[in-house]
């Protein structure tokens, strides 16, 4: 049965395709508008991982078809489809690069299910636990203290939740998602991605979860963790995780990128020992892809430009 013909009660979650029916908020935001296909929104999935949590899915045109679809999680739910209900007016346009793609034939049909990021929270929920654990004693404090303080590095809101977050999204939604949509449930059907620190927790949830998803899309990586290069312990931590979580054979699809232009010009250094990581471990190329792209910032519309990329290295038939 399609979604948008019924509501359905789940505790307290309500699923929505119009901005109509909206339990959770008094004055939810609009609805974004797509350009095909149809978006449904949860506005209060319920989670005792991380809190209830807003939660839009974009189902493609044609749906529901007689094979089951692939699943695309993203994360920063709210900057995916729809640049007049975003707070920078950017957005990554998944809906049309997506529909494209399917249309042609270069990736299966396949939903997108995009949780909302957690706003002052994003920053812990999306910095790798195993990553910080690995950082001095010294500099887990001086994070956390300038937090409290509101310095310079006001990025740790609350304590390193990503456990808790992928949590969420491996033992709650994606049970919920596979119970009410017509999916492929096995990693072979599953995939995560995002940019920023959505690239990492995007990496982290693949090296936690190879069971569940089987490729990452990583966009714009944020190996630095805070918004220093110098004297910064964060890209060794990154790089010490990820030797001791990669398996020694390849199973999984990597993608990586990052452009040359603001906060993306700090992740080049990192990058490369990160691709030079996968190539000592003879990651084949039909797995594993890096690129550099020259010129792009750190932006939706940047982006947006080479999303084909990823989707079409990470879904293809």
């Amino acid at each position: 049965m399609k979604p948008s013909w019924f509501l359905l009660a789940f505790g307290c979650l309500c699923l929505v395709s119009t901005p109509g029916c909206t339990p959770a908020d008094n004055q939810p935001p609009a609805m974004p508008k797509v350009a095909s296909g149809e978006l449904i929104r949860i506005d209060s999935f319920q989670s005792e991982k991380i809190g209830n949590r807003r939660v839009d899915i974009w189902l493609p045109e044609g749906f529901p078809a007689d094979s089951p679809y692939h699943v695309l999680y993203m994360h920063d739910g709210q900057m995916l489809f729809d640049s007049g209900s975003t707070w920078n007016h950017q957005e990554w346009g998944v809906d049309e690069v997506l529909s494209g793609l399917i249309r042609e034939k270069k990736v299966p049909p396949t939903i997108v299910v995009g949780p909302w990021n957690a706003g002052t929270g994003r920053h812990p929920e999306f910095f790798p636990n195993g990553v910080f654990q690995l950082l001095p004693v010294e500099h887990q404090h001086y994070l956390m203290e300038e937090a409290k303080r509101g310095g310079a590095t006001d990025l740790f809101t609350t304590s390193i939740r990503s456990d808790e977050y992928l949590r969420f999204l491996t033992k709650e939604l994606k049970p919920f998602i596979d119970s009410v949509y017509p999916t492929l449930p096995g990693p072979e059907g599953t995939v995560v991605a995002g940019s920023s620190m959505g690239g990492l927790i995007s990496m982290y949830a693949l090296c936690e979860y190879p069971e569940v998803f089987g490729g990452a899309g990583c966009l714009s990586t944020h190996w630095i963790g805070t918004f220093n290069e110098e004297n910064n312990p964060v890209p060794d931590a990154m790089l010490a995780y990820l030797a001791a979580h990669l398996p020694d054979s390849a199973q999984q699809r990597w993608y990586f990128d990052h452009g040359t232009k603001g906060l993306d010009a700090m992740y080049g250094r990192t990058q490369q020992r990160v691709d030079s990581l996968f190539r000592a471990k003879n990651w084949p190329a039909s797995l594993f892809f890096s690129q550099v792209v020259e010129g792009a910032d750190h932006r939706e519309e940047d982006w947006n430009r080479r999303l084909h990329q990823p989707l079409e290295f990470l879904l293809r038939f």
